[in-house]
């Protein structure tokens, strides 16, 4: 009797890389827990290589547009991670920046606080771990024996993943938490896509999901900026109304308010709403807004302790900022 059962059908192939970030978004999709048996189930992960055994030449030899999405985590600071997205880009029907890093830049991003050359001395001469008599630092190309070496270019400058490719979706967070995935996933497979650009969060600032939004004052000012270790935070009370320094006004909506519900500030890790072109310059905007004086010495004295403005403000944005790095001194 021939047989009659229909084909498997197949299911779209998706996959995930890493490029220049701490790998907390490849551990935020093993946190969908018994939710990523769905996503396995309704697609075929064709290349995710920190945790299968993929390799470069497996995509390569795919067709253009084989991938349904590429979900590409981390910043690009190097040539190898450059190549990379643009190898993934052309293999794959839709490329999401996954996650802060790949979104704005992230925390890497601050390295445009520097350069190559000066990043390069303090690591392999400098630093106090370090035993560099030679003064030896990582190069390109180098031979030994007849046998060659390589190793990707370094660049000068951390890029955003839509400043090295087109990006069709963002998915922020750092990570983007469970849920957030699961509707992304969940969004794509519908064939429902939404317009090409578009974060995949709430486009409403944080303070709109805070559970502690009702405490907020109606006309908040402050005399004084804390850090989380120089007091004990009311856990029911507006952080900024005790004087904690929280990004939530200025910062997208869709993390539940994990950082708030664990009595900690947010650090403004989702970025801006759609309406904000530089967070950072939101964010100072917003904080400003609250300092109880109109006197220049006495506002001097409050701005002054927030200690690393730049590492507050622009702590995930700032390649994606209208600063970008910071400005190289003439020789």
């Amino acid at each position: 009797m021939a047989d009659t059962a229909a084909p498997a059908a197949v299911k779209p192939k998706v996959a995930f890389y890493w490029c220049a970030s701490c790998g907390g978004c490849e551990e935020a999709v093993v946190d969908l827990a018994e939710a990523i048996l769905d996503v396995v189930g309704a697609v075929d992960i064709a290349f995710w290589p920190v945790a299968l055994d993929f390799k470069r030449h497996d995509v390569e030899a795919m067709d253009d547009g084989a991938l349904l999405a590429s979900f590409v985590n981390g910043a690009i600071r190097t040539t190898e991670q450059a190549e990379m997205a643009l190898l993934l880009r052309q293999k794959s029907q839709l490329l999401i920046a996954f996650g802060a890093c790949a979104h704005l830049g992230g925390i890497p991003g601050l390295a445009n606080l520097w350069d190559r050359e000066s990043i390069f001395r303090q690591v392999y001469a400098e630093s106090p771990s370090t035993v560099n008599p030679e003064g030896t630092l990582p190069q390109t190309r180098s031979e030994e024996d007849g046998r060659r070496l390589t190793l990707p270019g370094f660049y000068d400058t951390v890029r955003s993943l839509d400043q090295v490719v087109p990006v069709d979706y963002y998915l922020p967070g750092c990570p983007p938490t469970p849920k957030i995935i699961v509707q992304a996933v969940q969004t794509l497979l519908s064939g429902a896509l939404p317009p090409q650009g578009m974060v995949l969060a709430p486009d409403r600032a944080l303070c709109d999901e805070c559970p502690r939004k009702d405490t907020r004052p109606e006309k908040l000012t402050t005399s004084e900026f804390k850090r989380p270790h120089q007091v004990l935070i009311d856990e029911t009370t507006c952080l900024l109304a005790q004087g904690l320094l929280c990004m939530g006004p200025a910062t997208r909506a869709g993390c539940e308010a994990l950082c708030v519900r664990g009595n900690m500030p947010c650090s403004g890790c989702f970025g801006p709403t759609s309406r904000v072109r530089d967070h950072g310059g939101k964010a100072l905007s917003a904080i400003a807004s609250i300092v109880a004086s109109n006197d220049t010495g006495e506002i001097e004295r409050i701005l002054a302790q927030v200690p690393d403005p730049i590492g507050t403000l622009y702590r995930y944005s700032l390649p994606s900022s209208l600063l970008r790095r910071r400005r190289r001194e003439a020789a």
